[in-house]
């Protein structure tokens, strides 16, 4: 008998095994009702039947069992994602949506050769089958993961959304108390430390809020103004000249230096730079802007040791970091600046670079005179 056939004869005793095996590793609190395991168990085995039935040429086997061929809107896939939508919305972890797969593989393959074939075709069938599986197991912890990081991206969202409203009546206080003259030497001491550390949780809560809104796929929101970019360097410089007293930070302005921008997010920018710069580098560090034809050229330049050259590409990416930082900086931070520089960056429709050697590093950000407005 053919294995297609066998599943599709033998299928009640497969899901009576599979169903078994579900049960065993589900969690005591799960509301998984037996109709909903058979009925999922079954969508999977007459799926992987219905692919097995299919013709298939060398070359088209040979793209499966490198992943080439997946898509994500096909039947066979939707019921991949279906499964793995269903396990974890009853608490199933991604080893017990694993371990089903292999327990699936075990019980069709054990059953199956009591009434197997012995030949060359059999061989093959089992090569399908074991292919079909493997497609349908990496398409559910794929939808499996990727659905778990949304959910963990919307926490993260909600909470550093809902914890700005609280933060900014602490900073609220705070500034209205520094301006209360019966307030002793002490206490305004103390009350400065509360407003420092209140803009710190601000802005590692403002990082984390563009960090999720990106990764959910929502557009940085940016409002574009006249803005001047030399007034935003210098700024920027001053604002951590402040944080950083021992920090040696020359600016060096030449061109038209005058656009629109969102003035808020390009001070974000070079601040992130700027921080970048210091906690991570030595020396002396230079902030240039050139304001050229259509496009103005922000750069930030540090000496010390290069960035090793298996951490560039991915250096803007989010929670990763090249080394530890040579200082200790206002906060340890999360591995979130530059990425937020390149989210900035490409708001305005720029790129940003760098370029690390033996000399120092330098970051360069480009972005046109006057972006076109968001959709």
């Amino acid at each position: 008998m053919h294995l297609a056939e066998f599943i599709e004869s033998d299928l009640e005793g497969l899901i009576d095994d599979w169903v078994r095996y579900a049960r065993a590793i589900s969690r005591e609190d799960s509301h998984l009702s037996e109709t909903q395991l058979r009925n999922s168990s079954a969508e999977i085995l007459m799926s992987i039947a219905a692919d097995m039935r299919e013709s298939q040429n060398a070359a088209q086997q040979e793209a499966k069992s490198r992943g080439d061929d997946r898509d994500p809107r096909s039947a066979f896939n939707r019921v991949a994602h279906l499964h793995a939508d269903d396990r974890l919305s009853h608490g199933f972890a991604i080893d017990d949506v694993v371990a089903e797969f292999r327990a699936l593989r075990a019980t069709v393959l054990r059953r199956w050769q009591k009434c197997a074939p012995g030949d060359a075709e059999a061989f093959q069938e089992m090569i399908r089958f074991n292919e079909a599986i493997d497609q349908v197991l990496a398409e559910s912890v794929l939808r499996y993961a990727q659905r778990t990081t949304r959910i963990r991206d919307l926490f993260s969202g909600v909470l550093a959304h809902d914890l700005r409203s609280p933060l900014g009546a602490i900073l609220n206080s705070a500034e209205l108390l520094l301006h209360d003259d019966g307030l002793s030497a002490t206490g305004v001491r103390a009350v400065a430390f509360v407003q420092r550390g209140a803009m710190r949780m601000k802005q590692m809560i403002d990082d984390l809020l563009i960090f999720t809104c990106n990764r959910l796929g929502d557009t940085l929101p940016v409002s574009f103004a006249s803005q001047d970019i030399g007034r935003i360097c210098s700024d920027a410089v001053d604002e951590v000249r402040a944080s950083y007293p021992d920090a040696l930070v020359d600016l060096r302005l030449a061109g038209e230096l005058r656009g629109k921008w969102d003035g808020s997010r390009m001070g974000q920018l070079v601040v992130n730079l700027l921080t970048n710069a210091v906690r991570y580098g030595s020396g002396r560090i230079v902030v240039e802007a050139a304001g050229q034809d259509a496009h103005v050229t922000i750069a930030v330049s540090n000496e010390g040791n290069p960035i090793p050259a298996n951490a560039l590409p991915t250096l803007f990416d989010p929670l990763t970091r090249a080394n530890a930082p040579d200082r200790s900086g206002t906060a340890a931070g999360m591995g979130l600046g530059l990425y937020i520089c390149r989210c900035i960056a490409l708001a305005h429709q720029g790129t940003i670079n760098v370029d690390s050697t033996e000399q120092g590093t330098r970051f360069t950000v480009r972005i046109p005179r006057s972006p076109l407005p968001p959709n």
